[in-house]
């Protein structure tokens, strides 16, 4: 069973400050905003809400000092589109950023960025972007070329143009957004910074420095890693098994000249930016595994479980990086006396599979991609602390801000402000179901189109497109949804009851016909 271990904390009631002070020239009792999100970083692997594979200690001063949300979810669990619903507050559909085949992100549209700076506030963005188009809606950015680079990364700056700099992608991202508090932003205004890093994306090339490390830890296998998928017939079709489709040479370093990959030459590509002296370095380590791995030549479960271990070192790997660097801007925020003041949101664009069904990447409305990670430190006259169990969705971190920001929050944006939560307020009619809507196939890693609904205990799905299944779950009893248990005896009238809820959660959205069939 995946164990959520409960932070210990002070819960109480808050007394939220006077309203904001509508000066623009003045940030006294303006909340600042600094707005940190990872690339496939998963509750798994966050110490604060799972202790068996990874310590997170930086990650977790935010939480240990703050809340932590318990039920925190994606609206489509795939990098693009989930960035599009964060800034929009907006489902997929509504935002016409469905998948990350889409050409680019409109961004004409109205986006919480933009209504930030209309209320006064100073924007920025580093790091990934990954919508295809130009941001819009920020004072500075600095992003990277679709997915970036781990090793010597190349930036797009403001004017257009390109430079590659040395270093590692996390360390960079983390200089940047430094510099930018210190040197480029105007102190005499509130400030929303967007701080949006590469980590933990495949191939999770890791730092120089860090490559020997958990190379003596053995991961303890899911006990579902041997998921024979009875009774789900999409998830038996997917290819995103790390048994069958995890690349040898691109995603466990594998890597002999002679041999062929489908993925090699994108392996090649990356591992060739590092200069001559950080490549020898690289394959010295990787070398003496290469070798010690075609000699062994492992075949069925002995490979599987092997690719999975490398798997799991190399991505522990790439998310320590991480934590020195969330420790590094934690450490300025607070040497600069900006804590008191400052909203620090940290999360994930989703959630990502660590061997759970057997499987590696995120699109399935499973719990392990669409739960993402939500902890937050709050400025201090938010007298907030612990845990916040109510069903939020990356649609609402719009609307929160705005909020919190003292603007006006549009009435077509979809998402639920979060800040009564943050004040410790219960509202009594908190939502009690979610929608979750998938499109991205055919594709990489062929995983079906799929709609749903989830409440705090039932999930039903419905794949759709070139397949009609439908898949209900209860959570309480089967945590891992291994039992499938539409259409089975005793359950019509909760399926019915959930078909309900799920259409009328479609109409509230306004999800087209044929997003449906």
């Amino acid at each position: 069973m995946n164990r959520i271990y409960p932070l210990i904390g002070i819960t109480a009631l808050s007394a939220l400050a006077s309203s904001c002070n509508s000066n623009k020239k003045k940030s006294a009792g303006r909340y600042n905003i600094v707005y940190i999100m990872t690339d496939d970083h998963t509750m798994q692997m966050m110490s604060c809400y799972d202790n068996r594979y990874v310590e997170t200690p930086n990650i977790d001063r935010i939480a240990t000092d703050g809340i932590r949300f318990t039920n925190s979810f994606v609206a489509n669990s795939i990098s693009g589109p989930s960035r599009a619903c964060m800034i929009t507050g907006k489902h997929s559909h509504a935002n016409g950023f469905i998948d990350n085949s889409s050409r680019q992100f409109d961004g004409s549209q109205q986006t919480m960025p933009k209504l930030l700076q209309q209320a006064g506030y100073q924007t920025a963005i580093i790091g990934k972007w990954h919508l295809g188009s130009i941001p819009t809606g920020f004072d500075f950015w600095e992003i990277l070329p679709g997915q970036g680079d781990y090793y010597n990364p190349t930036f797009i700056r403001m004017d257009t143009t390109q430079s590659t700099e040395d270093g590692y992608i996390t360390d960079i991202i983390t200089d940047k957004s430094i510099r930018w508090l210190e040197e480029q932003r105007d102190p005499d205004k509130p400030f929303c910074l967007f701080i949006h890093h590469k980590a933990c994306h495949r191939n999770w090339l890791p730092e120089l420095k860090y490559l020997s490390l958990y190379e003596d830890k053995t991961f303890p296998l899911p006990e579902n890693f041997y998921d024979t998928y009875e009774g789900r017939k999409a998830a038996a079709t997917q290819e995103m098994s790390i048994s069958k489709d995890m690349d040898i040479m691109y995603d466990t370093k594998m890597y002999l000249p002679d041999r062929h990959s489908r993925l090699k030459s994108a392996y090649e590509s990356f591992i060739g930016r590092l200069h001559p002296e950080e490549r020898a370095q690289y394959d010295a380590f990787y070398q003496s595994l290469t070798d010690t791995f075609y000699h062994r030549n492992l075949q069925g479960k002995e490979l599987a479980e092997w690719k999975y271990q490398r798997y799991m070192r190399d991505y522990a790997k790439v998310l320590k990086s991480f934590d020195d660097n969330i420790g590094r801007l934690l450490d300025y925020l607070e040497e600069k006396g900006m804590t008191d003041n400052t909203l620090i949101v940290y999360t994930s664009d989703q959630g990502f599979y660590m061997g759970e069904h057997g499987w590696f990447d995120k699109r399935f409305m499973y719990e392990e991609s669409m739960r993402t990670p939500l902890i937050m430190h709050l400025p201090a006259d938010f007298r907030k602390r612990g845990d916040i169990p109510q069903l939020v969705q990356n649609i609402d971190y719009a609307p929160t801000f705005l909020e919190l920001a003292g603007a006006p929050v549009p009435q077509d944006m979809q998402g639920v402000s979060l800040l009564p939560l943050l004040q410790g307020k219960q509202p009594s009619k908190w939502r009690k179901s979610l929608y979750y809507h998938y499109y991205e196939y055919p594709a990489e890693h062929m995983v079906k189109r799929h709609y749903g609904i989830r409440t705090e205990r039932y999930k039903l799905i419905h794949f759709y497109d070139d397949i009609d299944e439908w898949e209900l779950y209860d959570l309480q009893n089967d945590p891992h949804e291994m039992n499938n248990l539409y259409g089975q005896k005793g359950y019509g009238t909760l399926t019915d009851s959930l078909r309900v809820e799920l259409k009328r959660l479609q109409q509230q959205y306004k999800v087209p016909v044929e997003y449906m069939n």
